[in-house]
Order: structure tokens, then sequence, then C-alpha cells
């Protein structure tokens, strides 16, 4: 890189700092306080990031490279965006207002070029090294060989190496071979409440070491290394390495006149080293000294110009919290600000005139020459860099159902079919599994499919003609992705591969399996790739006190209500294998779909923006309904209900369930049905979507759209009045008992509120009162329930 070049990236980092820090001050100390709380923005945090990020976007990166940004770092990245005409004055004015930019770096709510959404530490982390996977796995198929290989970058801060979920990643990515990723760890050596322990590094180091990754330390800035070559020097260099954390921060904050002072007092009179010092004026001894490496744009840039391989690689850039401005090394300055007489001061300092402050080349000497710099610079030639893929047509998707069968294997047999099939929907499959492919079902798909690898690796009992149900082998043409007992992992591949079609224009059809109950292990992970509009299906499975041997601990109950409240994903739990095939072909379609945000005035739910899949499935085999001769079940189970048994006219009781104890409601039916045969039984195949298509509803009748209902309003709308529900469902009992308030029926609900334990099914289901006696019991005690409505002291169960 020549001088030229180097001079205009100290510019741009010089005009990123100023961005980033009066974006934040207007925030904080100019626009109007409505709520009389401060705005935040980590002022600090991104002054470390400034140098890296420079060097990063305006020297390293290449289009096909795809970046996650420290979440503190975002106002760097929406400066940068600014600079490139890529983000709006009106939007940067309303930094953390409405319709502003965001926080942190988000794809669906930003405008300008976010690659990863970032925000939850950690997480942005490890979606890189997963990314890094699914490009592999795209770049090995036929269908995916022109694919240009980026690489997946993030930029981490060091605190957050204390979470546990990049360490999974770490070992997930050596397992697979893991390429073109780096990580550029901003070591400021200070977190939210303090400085960072001493010796963590040299630690941390020795496990990217183990997990084959290089490590670079880019420890000394371009002024220090020649402070070094001077007489005495060295003295200075072994001064640097050997000074505590916390105290080159506090003599930092404290300025050149405590450096020197301090620096004297330690070194003595040593001639050489002393002339060194006194060679230099306060200001520039306090310039040498916070000169590391991650804070000069030169070292940076020539760093990241000497990687010539794919092997991923973790830089250790060193750097100063809050580099460049007054509150520069404080402990307190995670989340603090400069304030108002601090900015007015470092404004005169960085030669910002006033009314020029939102100019993004303020102060500028040499302002044609950085615009033609800036017009070549590679990252930004191409434009914005969202990709899309065409829409995979879906097959029709249909399974036996003339015997028992469970939701599990169902799901398994539909996918073998897939497998044997020659559709592009099928090629486009990548499934995954958190070491559990086997118990849910994933098997026969594996056995067809293969596994990924981008080196083919045999499968040794095949070799050695060992019966075996599982033909473990591994090939660039597989489709399945092994990972370990990590279910963090498996969302961020999830994830990843959800963003296939963005990211390289590749779409990808993933789906996951995993133990439902060990969904929440996976929570964050869940919600960061929902956030982020990934495209996938997650089933979980087995699920409920329903996989009654393995105990309390394998027993899911909170996951209905998972799905139900998690944005950005359609909730499903079906019963019988008709539905669920109803629901998958469905499923493929809705991954796919990004289209307008209007609803459907039919559901009111917005089903062409698209999103994701849950199914929770169970391993109970259910004898199955005989072949449907309408249609009502189909449209129905993709809505969210239909109705098994009609009500009649005179009704006074709806038994409504979801899921796996379907046959225990048709059984209470039929005991009760003698005695009241007008009874209703309504199969829920989703109280998610129901619920989604209710409030939206009401919303727009909020609006003025008197005529507007629902689906479950008009399922229950024509019930009488005096009609009970009795809902039941193997898991928390809330899921459905909002079924009562859409048209204020009285409702009884069934289900699992407490851990369970090992036993049959029967067992369990009588212990939980989800079984057809106790259903029955509640019917024939509603006369008890009317007079409770009268006298609240009547118990409804004695």
């Amino acid at each position: 890189m020549t001088r030229s070049q180097h001079q205009h990236l100290k510019t741009i980092e010089q005009r990123l700092l100023w961005l980033s820090h009066w974006m934040i001050h207007h925030a904080n100390h100019i626009r109007p306080k409505v709520d009389g709380i401060k705005t935040g923005g980590h002022q600090a945090s991104s002054a470390s990031m400034v140098s890296i990020m420079t060097a990063l976007y305006f020297s390293a990166l290449r289009p096909e490279d795809r970046v996650a940004v420290k979440p503190h770092a975002s106002p760097i990245f929406h400066a940068i965006q600014y600079l490139m005409g890529n983000q709006s004055r009106e939007k940067m004015e309303n930094f953390r207002g409405y319709g502003g930019v965001q926080s942190y770096p988000s794809r669906t709510k930003d405008i300008d070029d976010v690659d990863f959404s970032t925000g939850s530490v950690g997480l942005g982390v490890g979606i890189t090294a997963l990314a890094s996977i699914v490009q592999d796995f795209v770049k090995a198929k036929e269908w995916g060989a022109d694919l240009r290989l980026g690489r997946m970058i993030a930029l981490v801060g060091d605190a957050e190496l204390d979470e546990g979920n990049i360490y999974e990643t770490l070992q997930e990515g050596w397992k697979n071979e893991l390429r073109n990723t780096w990580w550029i760890i901003d070591y400021n050596r200070q977190s939210l409440d303090g400085i960072v322990r001493e010796g963590l590094f040299s630690r941390i180091e020795k496990i990217f070491d183990a997990f084959g990754w290089d490590v670079v330390r880019i420890k000394y800035g371009a002024l220090q290394r020649a402070a070094f070559e001077e007489p005495g020097g060295d003295k200075l260099r072994d001064w640097i390495d050997r000074c505590p954390n916390q105290e080159y921060a506090a003599l930092t904050f404290m300025g050149g006149a405590v450096w020197r002072r301090h620096l004297m007092d330690d070194l003595g009179d040593q001639g050489d080293v002393s002339s060194l010092i006194e060679r230099r004026s306060d200001a520039e001894l306090a310039a040498l000294m916070e000169n590391l490496g991650g804070n000069c744009v030169t070292t940076m840039a020539d760093i990241f110009a000497a990687i010539d391989h794919d092997r991923p690689t973790c830089f250790l850039a060193y750097t100063i919290k809050g580099w460049g401005t007054p509150i520069a090394g404080h402990k307190d300055n995670h989340g603090g600000l400069m304030t108002t007489k601090q900015f007015a001061e470092w404004q005169t300092h960085m030669g910002i005139a006033p009314g020029e402050e939102w100019e993004p080349l303020a102060g500028v000497a040499d302002k044609a020459g950085l615009r033609t710099f800036l017009a070549e610079v590679p990252f930004f030639a191409s434009g914005p860099r969202r990709h899309m893929d065409s829409r995979l047509a879906v097959p029709g998707i249909e399974v036996d159902s003339t015997r028992e069968i469970s939701t599990q294997a169902a799901f398994g047999k539909i996918l073998d079919d897939l497998a044997k099939g020659a559709s592009t929907l099928a090629e486009r499959i990548l499934t995954t599994s958190p070491d559990v492919t086997g118990t849910t079902s994933l098997g026969p798909w594996v056995n067809r499919r293969k596994l990924f690898a981008r080196d083919a690796r045999a499968d040794a009992f095949i070799e050695h003609r060992i019966p075996s149900t599982a033909k473990w082998e591994f090939t660039p043409r597989g489709q399945h992705v092994e990972l370990g007992i990590a279910e963090m992992n498996l969302f961020l591949l999830l994830g990843a591969a959800g963003l296939s079609h963005s990211l390289f224009g590749k779409r990808l059809i993933p789906i996951g399996t995993v133990y439902d109950p060990f969904v929440c292990r996976g929570l964050d992970a869940l919600n960061y790739a929902c956030y982020q509009d990934a495209r996938f299906m997650i089933v979980g499975t087995p699920s409920g006190v329903t996989l009654a041997p393995e105990g309390g601990a394998h027993q899911s109950i909170g996951t209905p209500l998972i799905g139900m409240s998690q944005d950005g994903i359609a909730a499903f739990e079906p019963a019988f294998a008709d539905e669920l095939a109803v629901i998958m072909e469905w499923a493929f379609h809705y991954m796919q779909r990004d289209g307008e945000n209007d609803p459907d005035e039919r559901t009111w739910l917005r089903d062409e923006t698209g999103g994701s899949v849950y199914l929770r499935l169970s391993t109970k085999p259910l004898e199955q309904p005989l072949k449907r001769v309408d249609d009502d079940y189909r449209q129905g189970a993709i809505d969210g209900a239909y109705w098994l048994r009609k009500p009649g006219p005179n009704c006074t009781v709806v038994i409504a369930y979801q899921g796996a104890v379907a046959d225990e409601a048709i059984a209470a039916a039929g005991m009760i049905g003698e005695t009241r045969r007008d009874i209703g039984v309504l199969a829920v195949t989703s109280a998610d979507r129901l619920n989604a298509g209710w409030t939206a509803a009401q919303r727009e009748r909020a609006r003025g759209n008197r005529n507007a209902r629902s689906h479950v309003e008009n399922l229950l709308l024509p019930l009488p009045g005096d009609c009970a529900l009795v809902t039941v469902i193997d898991g928390h009992p809330a899921t459905l008992a909002w079924l009562g308030a859409v048209a204020g029926h009285r409702t009884i609900p069934h289900g699992v509120e407490h851990f369970g334990q090992t036993g049959t099914i029967a067992d369990l289901y009588r212990h939980f009162r989800i079984d057809r006696n106790s259903i029955a019991a509640s019917v024939n005690e509603l006369t008890v329930g009317k007079r409770a409505r009268l006298d609240p002291l009547v118990p409804l169960y004695p």
C-alpha cells in the first residue's frame, strides 16, 4: 500500500471517529429528550474499533466477504455506511430513535448493508464460522460450483470471549475443517464492569491453537515500532509488555504529562531511554503510548493484506478503549459519554467547524483525492450485496396414514420419500441435528443423501460389512451436516443456512431436528436466527410427558408457549400424519416467501412475508383417521384448527386438543357423547397461528374495520353462549386456555405445569389429568362450574 493510500485511510479513520461520536452525542445531548433517560451509544467501544474497521472495510474486504460487527461498535458501522452514501442523515440524526439507525446492526431494521445482525454478544461471532461451513456446503454442489468464496469475519469484543457458545463453535469448526474465517478481537482489556484479568488471553490463545487456528498478535503500532528501533527502545518495549492492563488504562486517561512522570519514575535516568522520552512533547508521548497495534490503521491494513491462506485466523489487536477521545482508558467509559464541555473541546481538536458536524468530508483538506479513493474501494464497488435466488418448486407431499403411526415417524417417512425423488427442492435441503439424527427419524434421509464433508470419508462399518442401520458416509455431495451436542450451534447453523439465498445467492431449505425440551438450550440462538429473518424448519421431537420412560429431564413443558411467542416462526403441533404432510408442503412454500406485508383477510395472517417453521412432534403412534373425504381439514391444519367433530346447534361443550393427546380427547368425547350429543371436538394444529390471527383481527377492528374476523373467531363465535370449552395439550395449559376469551366461553384447561417423572404414558397422563377420564370428569363437573360463577367459594375441583 502506498503512502498516499495510508494517508487516505488515516483521514477516513478520523472521519469515522468523528461521525460515530457526533451521532451519539447528538442523540444524548442535542436531540430533544422525551423520556428523560440516557439514549446511550458506546462511544468508547466504538473508538477502540475505528482503526480496525477502517483498515478492514477500506482496504481488506472484497464484496464476497461477510462481516458480523461487534454490537457496541455499531456507530462506526453506520458511520461507514453514511460516508459511502448507504445511510441517510435523517436516520443518523435519529440514532436509537423510532425509525432511526439501530442500536446494534440489524439486517431487517437498518437500511445499510448489514451482513449479520448482532446484539446478543457471542452469537454474531459464532455464526460466521457456521456460515463458512454453509458456504463450503453450497460450493461443493454442482448447482453452487460458481460461488466465489468469501471470508466470514467477526469483529469481537474481548469481553465477548466469556461467552460459552464461542468455544462450542470452535470445536464444531475443527470437526468440519473450518476455513475462510477471521475473528478480529478488539483487545482493549476493558469490559462493562471492569478490567479484563491479567494473562487471560495467553490461555485463550492456546485454545485457538488447539483447534487449528492461526493466531496473529498485533500489539504495537507503527509509532511504537519505530521508537523501539531508537536507542533505549528495547527498554520501553519491555516496560509496555510488563505494564498491567489496569495501570496502562489509567495512565492513558491521565495523559502525556503523567505518562512522562510515571515512565521516568519506573525506568529511572537511563540515558538512552530517558532521551527517547524527553525528545517528545507531552502530546507526542501520549500519542506514542496510545499507538497500540489495533489503534494503528496502517498496521492493521498491512497485517490483513499479509494473510494469503484460507486457514481460520484469530487477530488479537491490542487497543485502548475510547482511543482518540477525552475518555480514553477510563474504567467507567463503557457506557459513559463525553460531557458537553469535553465534546466541545474535542470538536475543536478534531477541526470540525460549527454547522458542519454532519458533513461527511468536513475538515478534509484533499476532498477530491479522498472521493477518488472511496470510489475505488473494492468492498463497495459492486453496490449492495444482498443476493436473491428464485423460489424452488415444492412437490406434492403425502404419507401413508392407513396404519398407526407417530408424527415423528411420519416426518421421517416424508423426508425419506423426498430423498428417493429427484426434485430441485430435495437437492437444496440441508439437514442437521445435535447428535440425535437417528432418534429424531433423520436416519433414512441421511442414508440416502449422505453426510457432508469437503473430503470423502468412508464408513468403516460398511467396508467391513458390519450390519448397521446407519450408513455414516461423508462426501462433498452429502446433505446432512453432523453436529455435536450443542444446541446453540444447531440454531446458528440453521440461521446461517437460512440466509444462504441472501448471503450467497443460493437458496437452501434447512431442516434441523432436536429433542423438544432442548429447544430451550438454544433459545438465544433461535431468537437470533429469527431476528435476522433466516428461513428454516426446526423439528422438536420427541416432546412432552408423552416421552414417558425418559423422565422429567427429557419431557418438555413450555415449548408450545415458545412457539407462540417467538417472532418470525410459525409453530405447529399436528396429531395425525396427513395433517403433517399438509403442513410440511405449505411450510416449504412459506419458508421461501418474501412478499408483501398485507394481511390475508381470510385469517388476518401476513403469510406472504414468509418465515421459519417449528414442528412439535411425538413418538406416540396414533390410530389415523380414515382418508378425508372433504378438504376442510387441509386448510384448517394450515390455519391452525378445524372441526374434527362439528358441534351441533345445542352444543354445551367443546373439547379442544393439540398434538399427541388427540386420542384421549376423542375418547373422552365418545364417553360423554350419550348425554351430550351435540359435543364438538376441535383439532388445533397451531395455537400460534390461531392466536396471531385473532390478535391481528382485533387490531384491524380497532382501526375501524368492524368486519375483520379471524379463523378462530369464525370457528367459535357460532357456539351458544353457555357452551364450555375443555382444552387439553401435552404441554403448558396456557397454550390453549386463551380460547375462552375469543367469544367469552367458560374454559377448563388441561395440561402440564410441573416436571414429569418416569412411568408409562397412561401413568403420566393420569397424573397430569390429560387422560380421557380426567377430560370427561371436567365435562361432567361443568354444572359445578356454573355454580362457581355465582358462588366463588364453591371449588371446581374438590
